[in-house]
């Protein structure tokens, strides 16, 4: 094998390493962490941040980035808490319109989905950088949370509600069910689907997918579409599990799941990644807290090891496409 072979092999493995390494030196320190219970634990609290993050890997691939997601999460979740619990009335029609549990999730993702649809028309028709465009949508849909829930938190629904967020189902938590249906869906769109391919393509040269005959618009708000209702899909497991739809829910959710992309070898830059590496990446955060969580290290001094941790995760990306 060449050295070159060899490098790029281990650059492929680099964040399976890491998360062997982490899992090593946490059940050295603690002997609560190799255990079943604990295993399960971090499954579920990492749930939500792979729905989020497999839309936000399908995002960088285009070389694009969403920072509205967790605002989306919110409101959404607000959204699905609102609809079930209250109905929505109508008064001047003389209309009460109650929903179901499977209305009030239909009517979450629907407006997930339409607030990233709105990101991807604002990216692609008025040509407004991604950043700027999903920063806006992260204050309006906070405004609009707040708005609806008037500050205060909706709570208290039925037991198949909550089941959602903290049932369990053949021995694993439903949560981790419904990440791993998305990750594998994600997977069969992103490699045996054209529009996986066309994605990479444009995160791959923009302008050779144009002229490759790819319509460029169209496949980019299919997929802010995408990462809008994968967003809702996180935002009802939230408030599923919490009992409760929080106004201030998802606040930095955004960060978590750029950085699982970006730690599990998605290049920022577009056209570089997967899915698999998304999930590894998730993981790499997911026990990272939890270690520290056992060790009992301050949730300050997590910060600062969880802000450095993705700094070497970006110079990495950066020292490999430089290699490329």
């Amino acid at each position: 094998m060449s050295l070159a072979n060899y490098k790029n092999n281990l650059s492929k493995l680099q964040s399976l390493i890491a998360l062997l390494l982490l899992c090593i030196v946490f059940a050295v320190l603690s002997d609560k962490f190799f255990t079943v219970a604990n295993g399960l634990n971090v499954m579920r609290q990492i749930s939500v941040n792979i729905c989020i993050a497999v839309g936000m890997t399908l995002i960088i691939l285009t070389a694009g980035i969403d920072l509205s997601v967790g605002s989306v999460l919110a409101l959404c979740g607000a959204i699905t808490a609102g609809v079930l619990k209250n109905g929505i009335a109508l008064p001047s029609f003389n209309l009460f319109i109650g929903f179901t549990i499977t209305g009030a999730i239909l009517a979450g993702i629907v407006v997930g989905s339409l607030l990233g649809f709105f990101n991807g028309l604002v990216i692609t028709k008025f040509k407004v950088p991604p950043f700027v465009a999903t920063l806006a949508m992260l204050t309006i849909a906070r405004g609009l949370t707040m708005l609806y829930t008037n500050g205060f938190p909706i709570s208290s629904f039925s037991n198949s509600f909550t089941y959602i967020g903290g049932g369990w189902l053949l021995g694993l938590p439903v949560p981790v069910w419904i990440a791993a249906i998305i990750v594998i869906t994600a997977i069969i769109v992103t490699k045996k689907i054209k529009l996986g391919r066309y994605i990479f393509a444009i995160g791959g040269n923009e302008n050779a997918a144009r002229l490759s005959g790819i319509n460029i618009n169209k496949v980019k708000i299919m997929v802010y579409t995408i990462a809008g209702a994968l967003a809702a899909v996180g935002g009802i497991i939230v408030t599923a599990r919490l009992d409760s739809a929080q106004p201030n829910a998802g606040t930095s959710y955004e960060l978590d799941a750029i950085a699982a992309v970006v730690i599990g070898g998605t290049s920022l830059s577009g056209g570089r990644g997967s899915i698999w590496g998304t999930v590894l990446g998730a993981l790499i955060i997911g026990v990272l807290n939890n270690g520290l969580v056992l060790l009992d290290v301050s949730p300050f001094w997590q910060q600062v090891v969880k802000g450095g941790v993705i700094l070497l995760a970006v110079i990495i990306d950066k020292m490999n496409t430089k290699n490329e």
